[in-house]
């Protein structure tokens, strides 16, 4: 009775990553097709497909045209601006060898960048269209999380950017193979998937769908940057620092993910107050010619 009742107390037995069967890829014998390039592909589908599905409802601020084009600028502001932000904020080493950042299959991809790359991409094809900068945000903002669930869900089967090491009774703590110190981790990832993607998807698709949100132009966007930007402080405080960027961390007790998402929320903030003090627009909005 004495044997059980101490196993009864006994820390749980972490979760080991190898054992879940997961491969980082799709070998082809001559050439492995990664999960992380397939979850950047699906991403960007889903993406499109709700935009295009998005402006056939009423008061839409762009047509089709606008939205092809928002497809391959966004896609290459995604890339170019996730990489060249993964260099400014998280690897200045980078800029000294100009040719490792055109290596994107080596990893190191920024949020941030990738959302002001995106954001560029999104002024260009309003400034040449004369579309609604705000009203085509609002769009494209509701299909962003698509992005954030795959990318993350990718992140942890690859076994990648894991947590920091969790402490007693976290039962579905993980060892991951690439850790330093092989301790049961927080597999942040997974809170990431959750929150920055399922929780804010199914948010803005009420929104749009089930409610006028998307006839206040900056609503939508606006709670894009608030949630993503509480989503990411949250999880940042378990997921593991940057191994160059750990004595910042440190230092001002903020990872500098964090840090990014000040300003971000501040931005979304201001963007859903300005909405809902402004009056609606109508549902009669006739759509770009």
């Amino acid at each position: 009775m004495l044997s059980l009742l101490a196993a009864a107390g006994e820390a749980p037995a972490p979760i080991y990553w190898v054992e879940l069967g997961l491969t980082r890829g799709i070998d082809l014998g001559f050439f492995t097709i990664r999960w992380y390039s397939l979850a950047y592909l699906a991403g960007i589908l889903l993406a499109y497909w709700h935009t295009l599905k998005s402006i056939k409802a009423p008061g839409a601020p762009l047509a089709q045209r606008h939205a092809d084009d928002l497809f391959f600028y966004c896609t290459l502001g995604v890339i170019v601006g996730g990489r060249l932000g993964y260099a400014t904020f998280y690897s200045p080493g980078l800029w000294t060898h100009p040719l490792e950042l055109f290596k994107v299959w080596q990893g190191g991809m920024s949020f941030h960048g990738g959302l002001i790359g995106t954001t560029i991409a999104i002024a260009w094809v309003c400034w040449r269209g004369g579309l609604s900068f705000l009203r085509v945000c609002d769009y494209i903002s509701v299909a962003v999380p698509f992005g954030m669930l795959f990318g993350r869900l990718a992140n942890f089967v690859n076994g990648e950017l894991w947590g920091r090491v969790a402490g007693e009774g976290v039962r579905w703590a993980m060892i991951f193979p690439d850790a330093p110190d092989q301790l049961p981790r927080h597999p942040s990832q997974l809170y990431e998937a959750a929150l920055e993607g399922l929780a804010l998807l199914v948010l803005l698709m009420l929104l749009f769908w089930k409610t006028r949100a998307r006839f206040r132009p900056g609503l939508l966007v606006g709670t894009f940057g608030c949630g993503i930007a509480l989503a990411r402080f949250t999880v940042e405080f378990f997921r593991e620092p940057d191994a160059q960027l750990l004595a910042f961390a440190q230092q001002t007790g903020l990872s500098m993910g964090q840090w990014l998402t000040i300003p971000l929320f501040v931005a979304g903030a201001f963007l859903v107050i300005r909405a809902l003090v402004k009056p609606e627009l109508g549902s009669t909005v006739p759509p770009p010619a």
